[in-house]
């Protein structure tokens, strides 16, 4: 079974930043799509996404702050948070886009954000 190891959260001020890193065994990242899912309280929402040709896209609440990209030799993708607010205080979780019953989600990060 797939699965996915997050890492690089934190505590961190307002305004500042972190780069997460996503892992996975027994899968290639770059040929698949991949995306970076968070969950403050209830459901999860996506928050940024990467396709196998680098296509990348964001929600609304992130874009412009928050930058994700691949790694092909180390098969990490990252995100990089910048000009962090607490509204992003969430576990992060990384994972296929669509997500797929076959792969199980990681422990996650968590990223506290302080005002």
């Amino acid at each position: 079974q797939v699965q996915f190891v997050e890492s690089g959260g934190g505590l961190v001020q307002a305004g500042g930043s972190l780069r997460l890193s996503c892992a996975a065994s027994r899968i290639t990242l770059r040929f698949n799509s991949i995306a970076w899912y968070r969950q403050a309280r209830g459901e999860r929402e996506l928050v940024a996404g990467i396709n196998s040709g680098g296509a990348t896209h964001y929600a609304d609440s992130v874009k412009g702050r928050f930058g994700i990209s691949r790694d092909n030799g180390r098969n990490t993708v990252y995100l990089q948070m910048n000009s962090l607010k607490p509204e992003d205080t969430a576990v992060y979780y990384c994972n296929f886009e669509p997500t797929v019953s076959w792969a199980s989600w990681g422990q996650g990060t968590q990223v506290t954000v302080s005002s």
